[in-house]
C-alpha cells in the first residue's frame, strides 16, 4: 500500500554526504522535509538544492531539518556538492542521503516507473515531529518545485496544529484565517479570536491571523 497523509513516515537507516543517518533518531523533535532528485550533477536539482541551502535560516525559524535524496552514492553526493556550492553561491549545510539500493525510494514509493524505471521522481515529504507525514508532492523531472510553497505549508500546519482554524487559498502567514466549521460555541470562539471574527456566510467565518505580525518566529 502506498504511502498516504497521516501515517508513520517509514524510518530507516542510510548512508548520506553527513555520514550515517537514523531516520527518525537524525529527525528527533523536528519537524521534516525529505526530498528526492533524479541524479546527481543534473541541472534542475542543482538549483533546488541551492534554493534550499539558502534557506537555512527561514527552515531553523520553523524547527525544520531538510534532507535529500538521489540513487548515487556518497562519493559522487560529495563532488556534487562541490559543484552545488560553487555554481549557486551557497553551502550545502543538509545531507543527501544514498539510495543506490532504492530502500528509500520504495519505502516512500519515489520510483514511478510509467515516469523513469530507475531514477527517483521530485518527490517532496513534509514531517511533523510526531514523524507523520502532513505533506506530499510529487513533480516531474523536468520542473523544479517552489520552495516558497513548502515554507508555506509548513507555516500553515503549524498555525492549524495550534489553533482551531484552516488557512485559505492563497494564504500567507498573517493574512485572515478561516474559523474551523466544527468550532461553533460562541463563548469558546469568543476566547479563542478576542480580535472577532467576519461570518461571510455561517459555514465561511473569516478572523485575523491568531500569531498577526508573525514571521516564522
Amino acid at each position: 500500500m502506498s504511502l498516504r497523509l497521516g501515517d508513520t513516515a517509514p524510518d530507516f537507516e542510510q548512508d548520506s554526504s553527513e555520514g550515517r543517518i537514523r531516520f527518525h533518531e537524525w529527525l528527533g523533535d523536528s519537524w521534516g522535509i525529505l526530498f528526492s532528485h533524479p541524479a546527481d550533477f543534473t541541472p534542475v536539482c542543482t538549483t533546488e538544492l541551492g534554493l534550499t541551502a539558502k534557506l537555512k535560516d527561514e527552515f531553523a525559524k520553523r524547527n525544520v531539518k531538510a534532507i535529500a535524496l538521489s540513487v548515487d552514492d556518497v562519493e559522487s553526493h560529495k563532488r556534487w556538492i562541490n559543484d552545488i556550492n560553487e555554481t549557486q553561491g551557497c553551502t550545502v549545510n543538509f545531507p543527501i542521503l544514498a539510495d543506490g539500493d532504492r530502500t528509500v525510494s520504495t519505502l516512500y514509493d519515489m520510483i514511478h516507473p510509467n515516469a523513469d524505471d530507475s531514477m527517483t521522481v521530485r518527490s517532496l515529504f513534509v514531517i511533523d515531529p510526531n514523524k507523520k507525514v502532513r505533506l506530499m508532492i510529487t513533480y516531474p523531472a523536468s520542473t523544479g518545485r517552489n520552495f516558497n510553497e513548502v515554507l508555506r505549508v509548513v507555516d500553515s500546519l503549524q498555525l492549524t496544529d495550534d489553533h482551531k482554524v484552516a488557512t485559505p487559498g492563497n494564504w500567507t502567514a498573517g493574512d485572515d484565517v478561516v474559523i474551523v466549521p466544527s468550532l461553533q460555541d460562541e463563548e469558546e470562539i469568543q476566547k479563542r479570536f478576542p480580535k472577532g471574527y467576519k461570518a461571510v456566510r455561517p459555514y465561511l467565518r473569516m478572523t485575523p491571523d491568531p500569531k498577526a505580525n508573525w514571521s516564522g518566529d
